[in-house]
């Protein structure tokens, strides 16, 4: 089986390139190879290759300037996304895509289930949900997963910023009133792929029966304080940090161009039945990879 990553480079992509390859032939490409913001380049190129599998861990995250660059964050997000699909449609190629928490409004005050109708508040939410849309119409063989506030030691996850924060500042204000599920990128890559090794002779069918939407992020949640708190106080004693302090503070204390769903976190039982596995705590997980 040849397997198509792309976006490989990713704090995703580069956990799924060490999961994947023990599937198949594994072609992992990322930036400039590929770019997401030249749809046609990125069919052409997928033509080439000619996968059994396409796993698309290619994204725009920057939620403030995406309100900025809408054009292209619909671009990443959306339309080529949606072209990918179109091919895989065209082409009985199964589609392995992810989502966020974002395309929810984060009224609900409770877990979100995939019943739940989006109704994203920002740039980057609308442009995550579209791409949801574009994928689902073009009726190709797909999985969706939608997660939520994924980390890893690579730079730009929310981790890496504790510790830098850390190691300039004796006190942290963090916000306590935004809530999600924090989701280690190794556990997603491997979560996301163990079902494709069982699979390997039956592509069609398992992706005809198992074909959908699915919530996929770090088991219970927590707000972005309580994260940090566990983040600084299971620093490896290599990792230098001054922080005496934490201060509990609100969303509205930092204004950002982009408005962010205070509650957001993801039920993941369909996911969990479905697969026959239990999702590890939040907790638990960002101890594990601080071990690391």
């Amino acid at each position: 089986m040849k397997i198509l990553l792309l976006g490989s480079n990713g704090q995703l992509g580069y956990e799924a390139t060490r999961t994947l390859f023990c599937y198949g032939d594994l072609v992992a490409v990322d930036y400039p190879d590929i770019d997401f913001t030249k749809p046609d380049q990125v069919i052409k190129f997928i033509e080439e290759i000619n996968p059994d599998l396409i796993y698309n861990a290619v994204a725009y995250t920057d939620v403030d300037k995406a309100e900025q660059e809408t054009e292209k964050a619909m671009l990443v997000n959306c339309h080529t996304p949606g072209e990918v699909a179109n091919y895989c449609k065209k082409n009985n190629v199964p589609l392995i895509h992810f989502s966020t928490d974002y395309v929810f409004d984060g009224q609900k005050k409770a877990l979100y289930t995939e019943e739940d109708i989006p109704n994203p508040i920002n740039v980057y939410g609308k442009s995550k949900f579209t791409g949801e849309q574009a994928i689902i119409e073009s009726q190709c063989p797909h999985v969706i997963f939608r997660t939520s506030w994924v980390y890893s030691m690579r730079a730009g996850g929310f981790v890496k910023k504790v510790i830098n924060w850390g190691q300039n500042n004796e006190e942290l204000r963090i916000v306590d009133d935004q809530i999600g599920n924090p989701t280690w990128a190794r556990m997603l890559a491997i979560l996301s792929t163990l079902f494709v090794g069982n699979c390997d002779q039956n592509l069609d069918q398992f992706f005809s029966e198992k074909k959908g939407l699915y919530h996929l992020a770090g088991g219970g949640y927590a707000s972005r304080f309580e994260w940090t708190k566990v983040i600084v106080e299971n620093l490896p004693e290599e990792i230098s940090s001054i922080v005496k302090s934490l201060i509990p503070a609100k969303t509205s204390n930092f204004p950002t161009p982009a408005r962010r769903p205070l509650f957001s976190a993801l039920d993941c039982l369909k996911f969990e039945s479905t697969f026959n596995v239990k999702i590890p705590n939040w907790e638990k997980s960002t101890k594990l990879m601080l071990e690391n």
